[in-house]
C-alpha cells in the first residue's frame, strides 16, 4: 500500500491536523504498513466518558494496533500540557516507533520545542480565574503574553491568568525560560492535514451526525447525573449542548446545529494555529489534489 505522503519507516511520525481531517485513520494506515505504536495528542481524548463525542479510536481500532493515552484520564480530572509531557516520554525509549496523532497543536510544540516548567496553579486560582469573564482574563495580562496567545480561547487565557497570578511572572517569560525539547521536529516526519474548509465543514457535519447515530445522546444520559461545565473533559464540542437536551433545555435538532457550529469555528482556529505554527512540516491536502 501507498502511503499518500512520504514517511521513513525508522522515524516517529507527527500527524497534526484540524478536527474530522483524517488524522486517526492516516495514523493507523502507517502503523499497519510499517509498524508502530499510535499515541494521543488530542487533549479531550485522554479522559474517560466522553468516548463517542470526542471521536476517540473505536475498540476495533485499538484492537488493530497498540494505542496510548486515550481515555486513561478520569473525565471529572485534570490534566495539563506537562502531565501529556511526561506520560509520552517513555514511549520515545526507542522500543517501538510512534505515530503522535491529534489536534492540539500545543501539545506538539510542547514535544518538539520544550515546554517552560512552570509550577501547578492552585486550586483556589484556578477557582477565582473560573469567576471571571474573558475580558477581565484578558485585561489582566501583560501585553506580551496577551499579544502571544489566541485571545478567543478561553481555556488559554484563563492558563495565562493563571500562571501570573500565581506566580507573578507572565507566561511569555516563563516560556523563555524553556528547556530543550523532548523530541526535536528534525528527528521526526512531521505531517499536517491540510484541509480545504468546504471539504471539512462536510465532514464535519456528518460526523456529528454519525456520532448521534451511534450513540453519543446516550453517552450524554450517562455523563449527565455528574456533568459540570468546571470538568476540563466538559469542553468537549457538543457535551453542553446535548446535556441541554438530556434536561429539556434544548431542543435535539438546535443541539445538533450548534454543535456543528461550534467544531467549524475550532477547527478554524486549528487550521489558523497549524498554519502560523507548522509552516515547515510536510502537507497532506485533504481532498487530495492528485
Amino acid at each position: 500500500m501507498k502511503l499518500p505522503v512520504p514517511v521513513a519507516a525508522d522515524r516517529p511520525v507527527l500527524i497534526a491536523g484540524p478536527t474530522a481531517s483524517g488524522k486517526s485513520s492516516l495514523a493507523l494506515e502507517i502503523a499497519e504498513t510499517q509498524g508502530g505504536v499510535i499515541v494521543n495528542a488530542d487533549a479531550l481524548q485522554v479522559f474517560d466518558g466522553w468516548r463517542i463525542l470526542t471521536a476517540r479510536p473505536s475498540p476495533e481500532d485499538e484492537a488493530r494496533v497498540p494505542h496510548h493515552l486515550y481515555g486513561h484520564v478520569p473525565f471529572d480530572g485534570a490534566y495539563s500540557v506537562g502531565d501529556w509531557l511526561r506520560e509520552v516520554a517513555p514511549l520515545l525509549d526507542g522500543r517501538e516507533r510512534p505515530i503522535i496523532v491529534g489536534g492540539t497543536g500545543l501539545y506538539f510544540t510542547a514535544l518538539t520545542e520544550g515546554l517552560a516548567e512552570i509550577p501547578p496553579t492552585p486550586s483556589d486560582v484556578r477557582a477565582e480565574g473560573d469567576g471571571l469573564p474573558l475580558d477581565r482574563l484578558l485585561s489582566a495580562l501583560d501585553a506580551r503574553t496577551r499579544d502571544g496567545i489566541d485571545q478567543r480561547n478561553r481555556a488559554r487565557v484563563q492558563r495565562a491568568w493563571e500562571v501570573l497570578r500565581a506566580t507573578g511572572r507572565g507566561l511569555a517569560d516563563w516560556q523563555a525560560d524553556t528547556p530543550p525539547p523532548l523530541l526535536p521536529l528534525s528527528g521526526t516526519t512531521p505531517i499536517v492535514v491540510d484541509a480545504d474548509r468546504d471539504w471539512l465543514a462536510g465532514r464535519i457535519e456528518r460526523r456529528f451526525d454519525l456520532m448521534l447515530d451511534s450513540g453519543a445522546m446516550d453517552e450524554a444520559k450517562r455523563m449527565e447525573p455528574t456533568f459540570s461545565p468546571h470538568h476540563a473533559s466538559s469542553k468537549a464540542i457538543g457535551a453542553a449542548e446535548l446535556i441541554g437536551v438530556v434536561r429539556g433545555e434544548l431542543f435535539p435538532e438546535v443541539a445538533r446545529d450548534r454543535a456543528v457550529v461550534a467544531t467549524r469555528q475550532y477547527a478554524k482556529r486549528q487550521r489558523t494555529w497549524l498554519r502560523n505554527r507548522m509552516g515547515n512540516w510536510t502537507r497532506l491536502h485533504r481532498p487530495s489534489t492528485d
